[in-house]
Formats: structure tokens, sequence, C-alpha cells
């Protein structure tokens, strides 16, 4: 596995997440993977588009349309 230094991090980020993982029960190094995996799970683009719009949505419920009938077609134009 691969590893990383984050340099010139603020005092104030750093207190934070100690404060963070300590409530979570993890070390600081954990705590920052679970956030860096969430952070980047959460902006990576659905693989199927119609699918992440239709998982978005179903929850809500569908619609019923009445559709009316159709009338029959004319018949097309004479050109000439």
């Amino acid at each position: 596995m691969a590893s990383m230094t984050i340099r010139n991090l603020s005092d104030d980020i750093k207190r934070r997440l100690r404060i963070q993982a300590a409530e979570h029960g993890h070390s600081m190094e954990e705590e920052a993977r679970i956030i860096l995996r969430a952070a980047l799970i959460e902006h990576t683009p659905p693989i199927n588009l119609a699918r992440a719009i239709h998982d978005r949505f179903a929850p809500l419920g569908g619609v019923d349309l009445d559709i009316p009938p159709r009338e029959p077609m004319r018949d097309p134009p004479r050109f000439g």
C-alpha cells in the first residue's frame, strides 16, 4: 500500500482530526483514511447515468399519467 505525508496542515485541523478520531475510536491515520475514502467515493461519477437518476428518484414514487388515445394518422401530402 502507498503512504503519504501531509505538510502544512494547520494546528487546528490536526487537533480536530485527533478529537474526531478519538470520538470514533480510531487512530488519526485511520480517521484520515476514512475521510479521504468517503470524500472520493462521493465524487466518483456514476457509471450509468440513467441508473443513477432512477436510484435517486425511485424512493419518491412514480406518477401515473393518463395517456390520451392516438388519433388516426392523416394521409401524407402530395408534392408535384
